[in-house]
């Protein structure tokens, strides 16, 4: 496994994030534990979870089952940067959810119980409060960290914009402010390299994409619907989306059928190679599944393979592969 430095700051993470969304709902706690183990005998020591993660609100499903995980000992929670993330509802009252003091302060206890740890490696705020000033939030983090509770803070789904609210703010409280942001990324998703993108590099953000082949769509969709070996792609947005792009879906597994790669490596790999990028979150619901991604930290992507790319899946705006206002200005 290869790392890299999380931002600007000098916590050494894996350059492949293990997602944990699919445990409890989709992936059994004992299957959940067994890729948390193998993930550690690959090297893989960044872990990101959420509160509202496991969908039964306010019970925080995934979380629960990491901590148990860590409970078991071994050195589990000593060999992992643990991520979390508060913001979606976690009750029926009007404080059970966002960004308020208040808030920030209950998620915080809440999810290091359910974790079973005394504290949290990386605080991610998973949406921006536009109700809730960026000083009471810096606030209330400065207490966290003072108190040992956290060590990083991070974002994500902020707008470019957002970010330099919150370094600017935090700036003049003395507070370090974001190490990373979290945002939608992939080959079929390039809107952060618009603002996003250009903003973290400056401030010196670490970009962690989620969603890294767009809900499957390039992870092979098309040979696992001929093959049978797949269901995704076949039912609701995914299904739509699939049909609205399946021309460049289909060029994109004949390109890596020619590379000899596996498209889900490809896009995962697409990922590693863009400046500002941290690590992709990789969501398996197998061990099966972990084992495979572990190829596309050994991708190497030649200048005409990546131009290839962007002509399957061009950058956004109409001047081509250019940030903002560059993208969509004379």
């Amino acid at each position: 496994m290869e790392y890299t430095q999380l931002g600007r700051s000098g916590l050494s993470v894996s350059r492949l994030c293990l997602g944990t969304m699919n445990f409890g709902p989709e992936t059994p706690e004992a299957d959940s534990h067994a890729i948390m183990d193998r993930a550690h005998e690959h090297g893989i020591n960044f872990f990101d979870t959420a509160n509202v993660y496991g969908w039964q609100k306010g019970k925080g499903i995934t979380e629960q089952i990491i901590g148990r995980w860590f409970g078991s000992g071994g050195g589990r929670r000593e060999r992992t940067v643990i991520a979390t993330k508060l913001y979606g509802s976690m009750g029926d009252w009007p404080n059970d959810h966002k960004l308020s003091a208040l808030n920030i302060r209950r998620a915080c206890e809440d999810s290091l119980r359910r974790l079973q740890t005394d504290h949290i490696d990386l605080y991610q705020m998973h949406h921006v409060d536009r109700s809730t000033p960026w000083g009471e939030i810096w606030e209330a983090m400065s207490v966290l960290r003072q108190q040992g509770k956290i060590i990083y803070c991070g974002s994500s789904n902020f707008a470019g914009w957002h970010l330099v609210q919150a370094q600017e703010t935090a700036r003049r409280q003395h507070f370090s402010g974001l190490v990373s942001e979290q945002s939608i990324y992939n080959l079929l998703t390039r809107w952060v390299e618009l603002e996003m993108l250009p903003a973290a590099r400056e401030y010196g953000i670490g970009i962690i994409p989620w969603s890294p082949l767009h809900g499957g769509l390039l992870g092979g969709v098309l040979r696992k619907q001929r093959d049978g070996s797949g269901s995704r792609g076949n039912s609701g947005r995914s299904a739509a989306a699939l049909e609205a792009n399946r021309d460049r879906i289909e060029a994109y597994e004949k390109l890596c059928t020619n590379l000899g790669e596996d498209p889900a490596n490809v896009g995962l790999a697409w990922l590693l190679h863009q400046d500002g990028v941290t690590a992709p979150i990789v969501g398996p619901r197998t061990t099966e599944h972990l084992d495979a991604s572990l190829r596309a930290v050994e991708v190497t992507l030649d200048a005409e393979t990546l131009s290839r790319l962007d002509e399957l899946f061009p950058p956004p705006g109409p001047n081509g592969a250019k940030p903002a206002p560059e993208a969509y200005a004379w």
